[in-house]
């Protein structure tokens, strides 16, 4: 469907030109124009200009009453000024979203920040985060937190690991009087005839046209027979065919500053913890058949380390902390995009394992535009190899073209196999 254009003036300080898509918003409702309009005025971010210089930065005092703040360096959780931890100011150590609509500040500003001031800014920040993962080292396990999000996917958690059991087939032991479960068994009559195992072996081909002369072929040969030889090389395996290798996924996560920033616009941050919580869940005993990580990417880095392979969550405290820790990198780290370069380094290192698959899920807001990179150079990127299966990103909610400070759309994740298009 085609994007309506739209104009929306509520504030003099605004002029912004929107994409309004008429598609399911919120809890899968389908959307007119208006409750689409209605959500997208509710998250306008106004543009201002503070005009004064930065000092020092600091946390700033705690209003009682969370009253708004704009401008100024006294308050926590204001927007708009400089110096404290908020949104859309300059020179503060981190952010912090108080639910207040955001006054945000230009780049050109953000930019004339001193050199000295970001730097000390940057070491607050680091503090605050090292303190915040002690927190969450030692919290209690919180059940209504991580039910929050646990429910929010409990529907898709249960429609995958339906899938896989539907790929489970019981079968008699050696002595015959017990059934065991055999992952996978079935995946030729539950996928629809789909392969259970993809991974290529090697081994002896035969009536091939060159190679070592084939033994039980000599009397074909004597025949006139030409495919008389065999030669040793990689073979799809046969329909049904059992997996001997644990197919390999890396879940490649968006923990940058945008993601906190723009949270309570579309709320990209939780829906990205939700997606982490599905696949903790969903794999949660399939260890075995599925290999994963979850890795993440931000301004700091793109090796930042969620989920490792080898100490997956056992459980929903474990799981809890993985999704807290998304959200604290995100609220504290630096701002700046390593989408491409950690997409093509866990491509490589996915593709170095043996395996029977290899898959590599990008989340992102894709906030690129901001840095300069084209779409075109990400496509490059995802197809750099052809044995992973990569993923591309699709562009579903609105865009608001205005924006001085992460102003990319929400997007959401497709899969794509390179190998097939």
């Amino acid at each position: 469907m085609q994007p309506l254009p739209v104009d929306v003036r509520t504030e003099p300080e605004l002029l912004c030109q929107f994409e309004v898509w008429t598609v399911d918003i919120l809890e899968g409702q389908k959307g007119s124009l208006s409750a689409g309009l209605l959500l997208l005025l509710d998250s306008i971010t106004i543009q201002r200009d503070s005009g004064l210089d930065v000092s020092a930065p600091k946390h700033g005092k705690i209003d009682p009453n969370n009253a708004p703040h704009v401008g100024g360096n006294q308050w926590a959780g204001g927007t708009g000024g400089r110096d404290t931890a908020g949104l859309g100011g300059k020179g503060g150590p981190y952010r912090l979203d108080a639910g207040h609509k955001v006054y945000q500040v230009s780049q050109v500003e953000k930019d004339a920040v001193p050199e000295e001031v970001r730097r000390a800014a940057r070491e607050m920040g680091e503090k605050a985060f090292k303190e915040r993962l002690k927190e969450i080292d030692m919290s209690e396990y919180d059940a209504a937190t991580y039910e929050r999000f646990s429910n929010a996917v409990r529907r898709q958690v249960q429609s995958l690991r339906i899938i896989l059991d539907m790929t489970t087939a019981a079968k008699k032991s050696e002595t015959g009087s017990e059934l065991q479960r055999d992952p996978m068994a079935l995946c030729s009559v539950g996928m629809g005839g789909r392969k259970c195992a993809k991974g290529k072996e090697r081994q002896w081909l035969k009536n091939q046209a060159l190679g070592e002369l084939d033994d039980a072929k000599i009397i074909d040969g004597l025949t006139g027979e030409k495919a008389i030889y065999k030669r040793r090389g990689e073979q799809d395996p046969e329909l049904g065919s059992p997996q001997q290798k644990p197919k390999r996924l890396r879940v490649l996560a968006d923990v940058s500053g945008s993601m906190y920033r723009f949270n309570g616009v579309d709320g990209r941050l939780e829906r990205s913890m939700e997606a982490v919580c599905m696949v903790m869940e969903a794999l949660e005993s399939y260890e075995h058949k599925f290999k994963y990580d979850i890795i993440g990417h931000s301004g700091d880095g793109y090796d930042i380390e969620l989920v490792r392979a080898d100490k997956v969550p056992k459980n929903n405290k474990e799981r809890l902390k993985v999704l807290k820790t998304m959200h604290a990198h995100s609220q504290f780290c630096m701002s700046g995009d390593y989408t491409l370069e950690g997409t093509d380094a866990s491509i490589k290192e996915v593709a170095r394992e043996e395996a029977d698959e290899h898959f590599v899920v990008v989340l992102s807001d894709a906030n690129l535009e901001r840095y300069g990179i084209r779409p075109e150079r990400f496509a490059q990127v995802l197809t750099s190899d052809p044995q992973p299966t990569a993923s591309r990103l699709e562009r579903r909610s609105h865009e608001l073209t205005d924006l001085q400070d992460d102003n990319d759309p929400l997007l959401t994740v497709e899969s794509r196999n390179t190998e097939e298009e």
